[in-house]
């Protein structure tokens, strides 16, 4: 039962991911239970597909240098709290990275953002979550980058719709 194991949340450090960590926290808060957070990146490997890309070695150590400095102060900032929050750089392909240490990690639940994209963007860029959401063993829930900053669990949000305020269910007819 993911009650009683670790919560995982992705996060690339946009606004999504922030709501997401946000809601994994409270998710850990009121279970008692561990809170994990993984940032996974993946490095271009080509420029097109006739030119091999080289990484510079710098320029490689740079970016997991920039990325474990924003890792560490989102956990920072979800410590803060006084929960224990571990925080683990991946890298690798996005999904495969986060499916692989929820496993590692025994996760529960994953929690992560989308941005909620549709259309071309999501077909040029892919969408990490749903792969996630496919694949996974395990629930995940996602908070969309338009509801990211109402997110809340105990309801505390000022727009959060509460059953009294909710439309009445269609009649079927």
């Amino acid at each position: 039962m993911w009650l009683t194991k670790k919560i995982l949340v992705a996060t690339d450090f946009a606004e999504p991911s922030r709501a997401a960590a946000d809601v994994g926290l409270e998710l850990a808060e009121t279970f008692h239970v561990p809170l994990v957070l993984v940032h996974a990146y993946q490095l271009p490997s080509y420029v097109y597909t006739s030119v091999p890309f080289v990484p510079v070695r710098d320029y490689l150590q740079a970016y997991e240098e920039g990325a474990r400095e924003f890792l560490e102060k989102e956990k920072s900032r979800l410590a803060g709290n006084g929960m224990d929050v571990v925080a683990i750089l991946r890298e690798g392909t996005p999904w495969e990275e986060v499916l692989s240490t929820a496993k590692q990690v025994d996760a529960g639940l994953v929690v992560m953002g989308t941005h909620g994209r549709h259309g071309l963007p999501r077909a040029l860029l892919g969408s990490v979550a749903e792969k996630v959401v496919r694949l996974s063993p395990i629930p995940v829930l996602t908070i969309h980058g338009a509801d990211a900053s109402h997110a809340t669990v105990r309801g505390n949000a000022k727009n959060d719709v509460r059953p009294q305020d909710a439309p009445p269910a269609p009649s079927g007819r």
